[in-house]
């Protein structure tokens, strides 16, 4: 996944949720670029996935998949 498809789809995945882009600033919080290169260095066979919280809400990423989610 490019840098600029998995920022969209992070992106995506909390406006999704219901957060609003002006309640956060994500370049503060992860570094999309670090990211896409650990995402794109494992193998397809491996169950890498990446954490972090914006707020009351925490992002799953993998090689396939951005998820986010509540914190309850």
């Amino acid at each position: 996944m490019s840098s600029e498809r998995l920022l969209f789809a992070i992106l995506d995945a909390f406006e999704t949720e219901g957060l609003n882009p002006d309640e956060y600033q994500l370049q503060r919080v992860i570094d999309v670029e670090a990211l896409e290169q650990l995402v794109n260095s494992v193998t397809e066979s491996s169950d890498l996935e990446i954490r972090f919280s914006i707020g009351e809400y925490r992002a799953f990423v993998t090689q396939s998949d951005v998820r986010v989610t509540e914190l309850s």
